[in-house]
């Protein structure tokens, strides 16, 4: 875990838990936002919901381990107790305003001819209509859980981050309780409405209207348990359980890591219980039930919530009305550096090759790895797998170079959180399929976004390599802001090819000249890197630090990030997450100012730029500024020597930096306030990096700009 402890640090430190929410608050000022259109805010209220199941999971359930063990001292334990306080009371804050921006979005969505409508909204042909669906293609995935008796024990039962319906009949007799799944892995959640039995018109068209499946069920919720029990009333109501994400995996020498991973996601589905969300309207009597059923204690989350659980799914939400309702398509730009060659070996050789996703397509990436599967010249293709699609082109290419005879190496990192499954599934299809399969060390998490290609030409091996900030992931590509760096510098490959050498034997010892690779070498070479430029502003020098991270809680390098401002250092940081640093403090950080970007595309490149006297250090890394990207995985940072494209990153950079439209500042608050545009003209980053790069490059582009 990482340590960001303000009680060991003479520095004032950020909890990283409330900075954590502060995020997730910037993700639902974009909801909020008017400036974006409808249907995309109410896909930032998913992403929203899904940030804050893995914040319960993981971050919330930390802090419950902290209260629960006895190993920690009294002093710890009461710290534990008062930030879970803390953090209890801003989600319900941040949830009363999810709520109030819903509504919002649903009044605008209307203007937009759309409308979200519940079971109590229907009429008389569309409630007939409704109960067609339900019992032709509802009712045959729902065999409901009944609550009376010991047979059925609620918390192994209930799985992670599913929605249920909590039902009540009653009667003459005992009231009657059982659990319903809404089944949201079979069907859509969400249920157009036949045109021809809306009745409502505006501007002489029909309203587009949407059913929720959870809707659905509550409207036919009688008619599910009629026959079986004997009820005068019946009422249903939503809740979803949240589990403690880690593991629980035996060391037992006998059992695979796979088999073992493989156990320890079944093990995740009985795990303790963080967070019962539900909704507020449940009768107090039902609540009761349902919370003696689960055993919740103290330090359980028990948080009312609005009708409906599960918001994550909105991040799917369909467009059923007119184009403008969403974001206007930011075509991807091709890439004149590989356009301009036959093959993608040629393009690479030519000189390094930088690309901006998803400004650019990454088509690119999986067009290299598809001509080095049949290309007679390569000879062996090596790659790590963190996170991919689960349709994956690579993987795809990767089988067709087996099949040619190539040797295939690839690093499957089989404790990718909550992709675990779809990375067993693909080792185990690659083994069948011959690859080489490393499961890498079981102590750290392989993050790096490495592909080496060996290739023989003219009697000499040659080596081809990709360094990134981002997954191989043609998903993600197209949401997430990553660089990825294509090279055949035989220095840089070699040390790539060293990585390599260490996953698999970790013993050995290597050097690393230009790479920048945690665990073991990482901490040094920042501590070194950071330590410089305090000696330049020591020595009366300019001396700057420019970052891009995702989170930067790794108390010492915070520490002396502290250090540098004190001696002189101006600092800029770009932090999409977790900031523990409190910035502009006179005496301590008044030279590091820090901002936030939240926009249409996930924020994910990581950049580490140093001024080196005048002589600018440009880094690209998988590695965030955290404890376990540090010390406890296997990161990469490569430099970015072609001056053509330090130049590039650094004015991107620059671009971001003055963002005046989806920035904040983050202060020592952490109160989300947006960077004050004043008589400048607009920047909104995202779109002037897209514009910046297609200019660059000579393309003609026609979006809309803000």
């Amino acid at each position: 875990m990482d340590h960001t402890d303000a009680a060991n640090s003479e520095f004032p430190l950020y909890p990283r838990e409330l900075s954590w929410l502060s995020f997730n608050g910037r993700v639902l000022q974009e909801a909020a936002d008017e400036r974006n259109p409808p249907i995309e805010r109410l896909r930032f209220l998913g992403i929203y919901s899904n940030n804050m199941d893995e914040f319960f999971r993981v971050r919330v359930a930390d802090v419950k381990r902290r209260i629960l063990l006895k190993k920690y001292q009294q002093s710890e334990q009461e710290d534990a107790e008062e930030l879970m306080q803390e953090i209890q009371q801003r989600v319900l804050q941040l949830g009363q305003r999810f709520n109030a921006i819903y509504l919002d979005i649903q009044l605008e969505l209307r203007k937009h001819n759309i409308e979200l409508i519940d079971n109590f909204k229907l009429t008389e042909l569309q409630s007939g209509w409704v109960r067609s669906y339900f019992r032709d293609e509802v009712l045959k995935h729902i065999s409901p859980m009944i609550l009376s008796g010991d047979e059925v024990s609620l918390p192994k039962a209930l799985e992670d981050n599913t929605t249920y319906l909590m039902v009540e009949m009653t009667g003459n007799g005992k009231p009657e309780y059982a659990i319903v799944q809404v089944p949201t892995n079979e069907l859509s959640r969400f249920i157009e409405l036949p045109l021809h039995l809306n009745t409502r018109k505006k501007n002489g068209h029909y309203r587009r209207q949407i059913l929720l499946l959870d809707d659905v069920i509550v409207h036919c919720i009688a008619d599910l348990f009629a026959g079986f029990f004997e009820f005068d009333h019946i009422q249903a109501y939503s809740l979803k359980l949240t589990r403690d994400a880690e593991y629980n995996i035996s060391d037992t020498l006998d059992q695979s890591l796979l088999d073992k991973m493989s156990k320890g996601i079944r093990q995740r589905l009985k795990s303790e219980p963080v967070r019962l969300v539900y909704d507020a309207a449940m009768p107090e009597q039902m609540l009761k039930v349902l919370s003696k059923q689960l055993g919740t204690s103290s330090t359980d989350s028990l948080i009312p919530g609005s009708r409906y659980r599960n918001f994550k799914d909105f991040i799917s939400f369909p467009n059923i009305g007119h184009q403008s309702t969403e974001f206007p398509p930011m075509p991807p730009l091709k890439s004149p550096d590989f356009e301009q060659y036959a093959t993608s070996f040629d393009a690479i050789r030519a000189g390094d090759i930088l690309l901006h996703y998803p400004y650019h397509n990454f088509g690119y990436f999986t067009e290299w790895v598809r001509q080095a599967s049949f290309d007679p010249k390569v000879t062996h293709i090596k790659m790590t797998m963190y996170r991919v699609a689960k349709h994956s082109r690579v993987i795809h290419s990767l089988l067709d170079a087996v099949r040619n005879g190539k040797k295939v190496t690839v690093v499957v990192e089989l404790k990718a959180r909550f992709d675990e499954e779809n990375n067993i599934n693909w080792a185990r299809k690659m083994t069948e399929a011959g690859i080489q399969v490393v499961f890498g060390l079981t102590t750290l998490k392989i993050h790096s976004k490495l592909c080496l290609i060996s290739r023989m030409e003219k009697g000499k091996l040659m080596h081809y390599g990709h360094i990134g900030t981002g997954n191989f992931n043609e998903k993600t590509a197209r949401i997430y802001t990553d660089m990825s760096l294509f090279t055949c510098h035989q220095e840089i490959t070699a040390e790539v090819g060293q990585v390599f050498e260490f996953i698999e034997y970790s013993y050995r010892p290597y050097q690393f000249n230009h790479l920048i690779v945690s665990p073991t070498w990482s901490r040094p070479r920042l501590m070194q890197l950071i330590q410089r430029e305090i000696d330049f502003a020591v020595s009366g020098r300019k001396a700057e630090i420019f970052l891009k991270v995702n989170n930067l809680v790794d108390q010492q390098i915070v520490d002396l990030l502290y250090r540098a401002s004190q001696a002189g250092v101006k600092i800029r940081m770009i932090i999409r997450g977790m900031c523990s640093l409190v910035p502009g403090l006179p005496g301590k950080s008044q030279n590091i100012r820090v901002i936030s970007v939240l926009d249409r595309f996930l924020e994910h490149s990581r950049i580490y730029v140093f001024h080196n006297g005048g002589e600018t250090d440009v880094y690209l890394s998988s590695a965030d500024w955290m404890t376990r990207n540090i010390d406890q995985r296997v990161e990469v940072g490569v430099p970015i020597y072609d001056v053509r494209l330090k130049q590039q990153v650094l004015d991107t950079l620059d671009i971001q930096w003055r963002d005046n439209v989806k920035a904040r500042i983050i202060d020592a608050k952490q109160s989300n306030a947006y960077v004050k545009r004043g008589n400048k003209r607009s920047i909104r980053s995202q779109q002037q990096i897209y514009e910046y790069l297609a200019r660059q490059q000579g393309q003609l582009i026609n979006t809309e700009t803000e």
